[in-house]
């Protein structure tokens, strides 16, 4: 088999940038059933699987350069991930920011954040709804860096 031609795989190189505030918001949400939606809330023996999911996805805002090749590693200074289930509809919503002082931005700790938050909710509401899914992972807004401020329309 041929050799793919193309350019070589690189990182972009930032060390040029000014340091400065970068934020993101990234979000998505999990339809299922209300009565798994109600459950979720509820917890279970295990504890709240909606903490659970918070905690996975802050632990995934700090990681995002192990799991994607093309982020740098970068110095994040805080982060939040908020998820708010909501029983009548059966859609749990969720929504990461991400924060640092660093020449790149934080878009893709961000969309990390909330799909890996996703995640954990759906491996826990999978005991009571297989047909749950995880749609519409979007960043919100950004702001900081060479390209300024953006804000999802």
């Amino acid at each position: 088999m041929p050799a793919v031609a193309g350019p070589p795989a690189k990182i972009v190189e930032v060390g040029g940038k000014d340091v400065g505030e970068r934020i993101a918001v990234a979000e998505c949400v999990l339809s299922t059933t209300p009565e798994a939606c109600e459950a979720l809330a509820a917890g279970h023996r295990k504890g709240s699987p909606i903490e659970a999911a918070k905690v996975a996805g802050l632990m995934a805002a700090k990681r995002t350069p192990e799991l994607l090749p093309y982020c740098h590693p970068i110095a994040v200074t805080g982060a939040t991930v908020v998820i708010e289930p909501d029983a009548a509809t059966g859609r749990i919503h969720v929504e990461a920011t991400v924060k640092a002082m660093d020449r790149t931005g934080v878009e893709m700790e961000a969309l990390t954040a909330a799909a890996v938050a996703a995640l954990s909710v759906y491996d826990a509401t999978k005991q009571f709804d297989r047909s749950a899914e995880i749609s519409g992972l979007h960043l919100v807004s950004k702001s900081g860096g060479k390209s300024g401020d953006y804000r999802r329309a």
